[in-house]
């Protein structure tokens, strides 16, 4: 008889990469492109170019949704990218 195999259920991911206007201090972070690997519902219309930065955390980190940020970097004053992820 055959073994029954599962298929493991793999996480979602969204890679954001956000920056702010360098002419305005204390500007808020805006997104410049985002990816994502299976599945961001409900937020996916938050990841769009431009769109605020805290608005997209706000909706992924929410308790009900479930990503974790698990990888940032800063990679200049103004810019930088976000790892997110949900089991």
């Amino acid at each position: 008889m055959p073994r029954r195999v599962k298929a493991v259920r793999q996480p979602d991911l969204v890679l954001i990469s956000w920056s702010r206007n360098p002419l305005i201090p204390g500007s808020a972070r805006r997104i410049v492109a985002a990816r994502v690997i299976g599945s961001a519902a409900p937020c996916w219309q938050d990841l769009r170019p431009n769109a605020l930065l805290s608005t997209a955390l706000a909706c992924l980190q929410d308790h009900d949704v479930g990503f974790k940020i698990v990888f940032r970097k800063m990679t200049s004053d103004i810019s930088g990218y976000l790892l997110l992820q949900r089991n």
